[in-house]
C-alpha cells in the first residue's frame, strides 16, 4: 500500500476530488498555503493500493495542469531605499505527489 501526497492548486482541487472519488478511491483534502507565492492550496492524502498508483498518478496529471500568471511581490526591504512591489511572470499549477510506502495500515 502506498500513500500518495498531492499538493495541487485550489482552483484544481474540487474537480480533482470529484475524479477521484469517481475512480473509487479515498481521499483526505486539507487547506494549505504556498511558501513562495502565499496561495493557496490543497493537500490531498490518499491511500491506494501499490497496483493502482499509477492510474491514480494519471488522473491527477489529467485534471491539474500548469499556467502562467502575473504576480506582484515585494522586493527586498534595504534601508533607505523603497520598496517597489515588482510583477513577474510564474507558473502555477500542475501538482507536487510525494508516493510513500505504508507499513500498517487499519480502518476501523
Amino acid at each position: 500500500m502506498k500513500l500518495v501526497i498531492s499538493i495541487v492548486q485550489d482552483v484544481d482541487a474540487d474537480n480533482l476530488v470529484e475524479e477521484i472519488i469517481k475512480e473509487g478511491f479515498r481521499v483526505t483534502k486539507m487547506s494549505t498555503t504556498g511558501g513562495f507565492l502565499k496561495s493557496g492550496n490543497t493537500t490531498l492524502l490518499i491511500g491506494v493500493d501499490d497496483k493502482k498508483v499509477d492510474d491514480l498518478l494519471e488522473i491527477i496529471n489529467e485534471n491539474c495542469k500548469t499556467r502562467e500568471v502575473t504576480k506582484t511581490i515585494q522586493t527586498i526591504n534595504i534601508p533607505g531605499q523603497a520598496m517597489i512591489p515588482v510583477p513577474i511572470q510564474v507558473k502555477i499549477g500542475g501538482a507536487t505527489m510525494f508516493v510513500l510506502d505504508v507499513e500498517e495500515f487499519k480502518r476501523y
